[in-house]
């Protein structure tokens, strides 16, 4: 019995995380874009941080690393905080048309790789 309620458990935890996760192919990979502006929003949790650009056309929701990456980056909490200008590299989502996936940011001078 234990070792039933222990798969179930794990199988579980494992399809939960799966269904939260999304994969990367519904992003524009051909057509790079560069986004500046003001950071209006901010959410430093996993699956992915994700952050709200004020840019001068709009403002774009911008999906970022899992934290544990930023972190191991020198991405930290602070560097994408609320009122910080920023410049972010990467892909329009193709099902979201004011989102981007990051594949690099600039915040203060520093750049960080997300993938």
């Amino acid at each position: 019995m234990k070792r039933y309620l222990f798969v179930a458990a794990i199988s579980a935890i494992a399809c939960g995380s799966a269904a939260a996760h999304h994969g990367w192919g519904s992003y524009d990979a051909a057509n790079p874009v560069t986004i500046k502006g003001t950071i209006v929003a901010s959410k430093y949790e996993n699956p992915h941080a994700t952050i709200s650009v004020k840019a001068a056309d709009k403002v774009w929701t911008v999906t970022l690393a899992p934290t544990f990456r930023m972190i191991n980056r020198g991405a930290s909490k602070e560097m994408v905080a609320v009122g910080k200008t920023i410049s972010a590299y990467g892909y329009v989502s193709t099902a979201e048309k004011d989102e981007i996936r990051a594949e690099r940011i600039t915040v203060d001078g520093k750049t960080v790789e997300m993938r």
